[in-house]
């Protein structure tokens, strides 16, 4: 939110420009402060705030500053980043929806497109060659894993995740050449992760790292999909980070079904077919 203030600056009135300035600032406190006292610190009028508002896009001042509170509080720890103890069921809807979304768009705009690409073509391979493709992650990132798993073996490749630390390093002991492991971490400081990603490195294997560029993780990456985000995983609860991850996943799953090729869709095809006759309830 921030950022597109500071982006639309040169497009706007002088006046309008001095109420941006201030957000940019002080935005917590242009969050918390009544009209007038914003528009006495912007030198402008009440009606240029308001107009300022709507010119970068909100509805008019109460709705720029929930969106922006919800971009700039520190929020509960342990539970999310952006909200207070207080808030009513709809500051949570704003609050955890816009910080879901401005964090999907920024990874938009920041994911390396050359990582991905060489990881499809690593994923693909080996699907086509029946190598072994192996995901790991350990608690919300286990689920991550689990989810992967799922998209993956409906392509037709031989996918498996694995939760647990010691399967991990068992698994990874196995792998060779052609085969590829993704690893899934929000911290990449799990013991467990670290030996099955050091393991499966020096096994051969080709090791695609979900996880954050600076974790320690990233030692043991031949292919590194970082994603980056500004939840502090020992303060809040993994939201983010988990649809950032998600999201990583089906972009891969995405890429490896093209790179597979038209055989893949008769047999995606029949599998809803067989699917939609396992219903109950037929639509009508």
């Amino acid at each position: 939110m921030l950022d597109r203030i500071r982006a639309s600056i040169p497009a706007l009135p002088p006046a309008e420009q001095r109420v941006a300035k201030l957000v940019l600032a002080d935005p917590r406190s242009f969050a918390s402060l009544p009209v007038a006292e914003l528009a006495e610190r912007s030198h402008v009028s009440k009606p240029t705030v308001v107009r300022f508002c709507r010119s970068v896009g909100y509805d008019g001042l109460a709705d720029f500053k929930l969106k922006l509170a919800g971009s700039v509080n520190e929020g509960v720890p342990f539970v999310h980043r952006s909200v207070d103890v207080d808030d009513k069921a709809g500051d949570l809807i704003v609050k955890v929806v816009d910080n879901a979304v401005s964090a999907l768009l920024k990874y938009r705009n920041d994911a390396a497109s050359h990582a991905f690409e060489r990881a499809i073509a690593s994923l693909a391979e080996a699907g086509k060659l029946g190598h072994k493709i192996e995901f790991y992650g350990v608690g919300n990132s286990g689920i991550v894993a689990q989810d992967a798993q799922h998209k993956f073996f409906r392509l037709g490749v031989n996918a498996v995740a694995y939760s647990d630390g010691h399967v991990q390093v068992m698994a990874a002991t196995m792998l060779g050449p052609g085969d590829c492991a993704v690893i899934i971490s929000n911290s990449g400081r799990s013991r467990d992760l670290l030996d099955a990603a050091e393991i499966a490195k020096k096994k051969g294997a080709t090791t695609i790292v979900i996880t954050a560029s600076g974790s320690p993780l990233v030692q043991h990456a031949q292919i590194l999909l970082a994603a980056d985000h500004p939840e502090d995983y020992d303060r809040y609860s993994p939201m983010v980070s988990r649809l950032l991850h998600l999201i990583v996943i089906d972009i891969l799953t995405t890429g490896v079904a093209l790179r597979l090729g038209e055989n893949l869709r008769p047999m995606l095809q029949e599998i809803k077919r067989n699917l939609r006759a396992k219903r109950y309830a037929q639509a009508e």
